[in-house]
């Protein structure tokens, strides 16, 4: 068996919509990131889809919950996940999460897959992941890599 260093390559991520999803990152035993608002520009929601238990929540950064967040995903969550697999490759984030069947494709997929139950948890430590990650769209421009951006690639 052979063996290396060098990291697996990449499959390019498939286009996704920065402004609807600007963060989307496979972390902590789950899938979560930042959303915009359909409704208001100033406003942001931070979702989540925990791997194996399928549970999920939405809030706005500052912990209102989100009105559409019912008995199942709300719209927010549903680009969050659609933009993960855009992002990730449906591959990978099925294997994440813990999806019997690895060909999902939309949220509803995940959803129908995974189940799950809202589950209340602090927006605080995902959004400022985010905001520390958007001080590198900051730094001066190179052509040599940033690994910390990679999910930040929009295809």
């Amino acid at each position: 068996m052979e063996r290396s260093f060098l990291p697996h390559p990449r499959v390019p991520p498939a286009k996704r919509s920065l402004q609807k999803v600007p963060y989307v990152e496979l972390f902590d035993g789950r899938l979560q990131g930042v959303v915009s608002s359909g409704s208001f520009a100033t406003r942001v929601y931070v979702s989540f889809v925990s791997a194996g238990s399928g549970d999920f929540y939405c809030s706005t950064n500052n912990n209102r919950p989100c009105g559409g967040l019912g008995y199942g995903y709300c719209k927010h969550l549903g680009a969050l996940v659609d933009n993960g697999i855009a992002q990730l490759g449906a591959e990978r984030v099925a294997r994440y999460l813990g999806c019997g069947d690895l060909a999902i494709k939309h949220a509803r997929d995940v959803a129908a897959q995974l189940g799950g139950a809202k589950r209340k948890e602090e927006a605080g430590t995902v959004f400022a992941r985010f905001l520390d990650y958007l001080r590198y769209v900051e730094l001066p421009s190179s052509d040599r890599p940033t690994p910390e951006m990679a999910w930040f690639v929009t295809g």
